[in-house]
């Protein structure tokens, strides 16, 4: 039987690669010498895209193909797809929520202690020999910290049951109250920045919180706050973090995510009071190794006439009339 046409946007995990050619023939846009000639040739036949977030997967390149029905994508977050236009033309979108939870949970903990206590910097202190002179300063602690979290997702409510034990207080501001957790709810974002020290994002990316955190958040946070961003970055205005940073209007921030990845500013590269990894919240063997495993489950799970495991809330399933 003829295995349908699938189209890789772009390189994934070597596993996701091998199960997906089993069922699928796997065309990789990114090795093609002349990708548009491989584009018009696939046109007719496509019916499902394999997607990673630095692809961008828009009308421009799911109008191309009459018969896409699906596209999975790699990551809990999905800004990189146009999942509106998508829901509205018949095709389904995936993602892979869940399996990720704890270890971006974990990395938003980690980050924040890293930030706080500055963990990083007395590292770099005991490799300078800085040590054998003086003891490193005393730093912060998480003792006096409010944390307010941007994005009280499923991720979210991981972090925040950490940081429940770490006996941090908890608030959060999102599109709409959560009547169902105890945290106290801010329909403000600069109200929440100036009732707490940290404010910690876990918002995903789009038009909706494209650099919501701006300058006049920066401000309400004040000089005693901190940033923490493992959402995406473009939800934080980059220049106004780096220019509140600079005038000591905040603290520190730590980041994971940031508006152009993999470029980071060079500004925030030679700050030494910020903490920066290069968006590694999912990123350990296990927690990738499942996320790639719910990318191929979606699409043969698709293709078997079962339907998408995990869509995206823009495109339910079964579809809505």
């Amino acid at each position: 039987m003829t295995k349908p046409d699938l189209l890789m946007t772009g390189p994934m995990m070597q596993m996701i690669q091998d199960q997906l050619a089993q069922r699928f023939t796997v065309h990789k846009l990114w090795l093609a010498e002349d990708k548009e000639a491989m584009l018009r040739q696939l046109a007719p036949s496509v019916s499902a895209i394999a997607s990673g977030s630095h692809v961008p997967c828009d009308p421009a390149l799911m109008g191309r193909f009459p018969g896409l029905k699906i596209v999975s994508s790699f990551g809990v977050g999905y800004d990189h797809v146009d999942a509106a236009w998508a829901g509205k033309n018949g095709i389904v979108v995936t993602n892979t929520p869940d399996v990720l939870n704890e270890e971006v949970a974990d990395t938003a903990l980690g980050l924040l202690l890293c930030t706080v206590r500055q963990f990083p910097q007395t590292d770099r202190y005991l490799r300078a020999g800085k040590w054998l002179e003086k003891p490193y300063p005393l730093t912060g602690t998480l003792r006096d910290r409010k944390v307010g979290i941007l994005g009280l997702g499923r991720i979210g409510k991981a972090i925040a049951k950490r940081l429940e034990a770490f006996g941090v207080p908890v608030v959060y501001h999102g599109r709409t109250e959560q009547k169902d957790v105890a945290y106290r709810y801010y329909p403000s974002l600069v109200d929440m920045a100036k009732d707490v020290n940290v404010l910690l994002i876990v918002a995903p990316g789009g038009a909706s919180t494209h650099r919501i955190v701006n300058a006049e958040v920066l401000k309400a946070l004040g000089p005693d706050g901190i940033l923490i961003n493992v959402g995406r970055g473009s939800v934080v205005d980059e220049p106004a973090l780096i220019e509140a940073l600079k005038a000591k209007t905040i603290l520190s921030a730590g980041l994971d995510v940031f508006e152009d990845e993999p470029r980071v500013p060079a500004e925030l590269i030679g700050m030494d009071h910020v903490v920066l990894f290069p968006h590694v919240g999912s990123a350990s063997v296990h927690t990738r190794n499942a996320m790639a495993q719910l990318v191929v489950d979606n699409l043969v799970a698709f293709a078997d006439g079962k339907g998408p495991l995990t869509p995206v809330a823009e495109t339910p399933w079964p579809p809505q009339a």
